[in-house]
């Protein structure tokens, strides 16, 4: 847990609370923390200039270098973001929180971003009304880019390549642990499941060139339940650090299948898709696109990594039949489903 500045802390709860102040308190709770990464949750109250109380809820996220693969400059993104203007092309419906304070430590290699803490609804406590609204708002949030193709967003420089998805996949796929794992004679799986992913990496040549014809959107490409908060009606989006270049529809596959409510997938998959087509629809003209490719990139971009989970999982315990492995391997079973859908 890094220590709290509380020249930093003030000078955040200034912008926030519209008011200088002369003394902070603060209670600080871990929310998220690792060797390179630290998000803390910071209580307390503030005394203004004229001796007002104020109680204050604030978020601390501290990061710290580190190279994501195919991604070195991603440790910094959500920095030069918030120092952009990207914050203007969000709407109250559809957003990601408030900064109040920026800092970067060159020497250390070491962002701090102070922003608004969001009281909401996440994770597996999504509804299926949810799931819906933020699959719709972010078609909406997409289309509307597509259609007016803001210049300052063109002249980016630090976003995530187009063609990550694509290496990733590769890179995946190059690694004999899980590649020989779904070929060999103690793979556990059921022989269909087997065959799917088979049949994908036999296919991807030809899948990625369908997938290129698709249009170019901006995707958070780490759009998971976990990053999504449902909030009085509105969908607040957090950590835009694989934010980028992506194709339509990329970032539904991580609200489908990325540690996914596996109970409902058949229905979120069946509700959410075209609740973001309509959203997209509204800036742009999507009715010439008949192969949305959406089966195929959540296998493209799951299929191998659940995998990895599920060997991981069950390396741990192999004889815990019930426990995280199987959740796995039966998320590649709803998968599998989703094809006759």
């Amino acid at each position: 847990m890094r220590e709290i500045k509380a020249e930093s802390l003030t000078q955040a709860l200034n912008k926030m609370l519209g008011a200088n102040l002369i003394s902070v308190e603060f209670q600080t709770k871990q929310l998220h923390g690792g060797t390179v990464g630290d998000v803390q949750l910071v209580t307390g109250k503030a005394k203004t200039m004229d001796g007002t109380d104020v109680s204050y809820k604030i978020i601390l996220k501290v990061q710290m270098k580190w190279e994501r693969y195919g991604d070195p400059d991603s440790w910094r993104r959500e920095y030069d973001f918030y120092t952009s203007n990207l914050g203007a092309l969000f709407s109250e419906s559809f957003r990601w929180p408030e900064c109040y304070h920026l800092e970067m430590n060159e020497e250390e290699n070491e962002t701090q971003i102070w922003m608004e803490y969001i009281d909401g609804i996440s994770g597996l406590n999504l509804t299926g009304d949810m799931y819906e609204r933020a699959a719709e708002e972010l078609g909406r949030f997409q289309g509307r880019l597509y259609a007016e193709q803001p210049a300052f967003l063109q002249s980016l420089t630090n976003l995530s390549r187009v063609d990550y998805m694509k290496n990733f996949y590769y890179h995946y796929r190059s690694w004999h642990r899980v590649y020989d794992y779904i070929r060999s004679k103690d793979c556990d799986f059921p022989k269909h499941i087997c065959k799917m992913l088979i049949d994908i990496d036999d296919n991807a040549d030809e899948i990625f060139q369908r997938i290129e014809k698709l249009p170019v959107v901006l995707c958070h490409k780490d759009f998971w339940v976990t990053n999504i908060l449902y909030s009085n009606g509105n969908i607040i989006v957090i950590d835009w650090d694989t934010a980028g270049w992506g194709y339509l529809g990329e970032d539904i596959t991580s609200l489908l299948a990325d540690e996914a409510d596996v109970e409902h997938m058949i229905e979120y998959y069946q509700r959410c898709i075209p609740a973001y087509y309509k959203g997209f629809s509204e800036y742009a003209d999507i009715l010439h696109i008949s192969d949305n490719c959406i089966y195929e990139m959540i296998l493209l971009a799951f299929g191998y990594r659940l995998v990895e989970w599920y060997m991981n999982a069950t390396s741990q315990d192999p004889q815990d039949s019930s426990g995280e492995g199987l959740v796995h391997l039966n998320t590649l079973q709803k998968i599998y489903e989703m094809k006759s859908e």
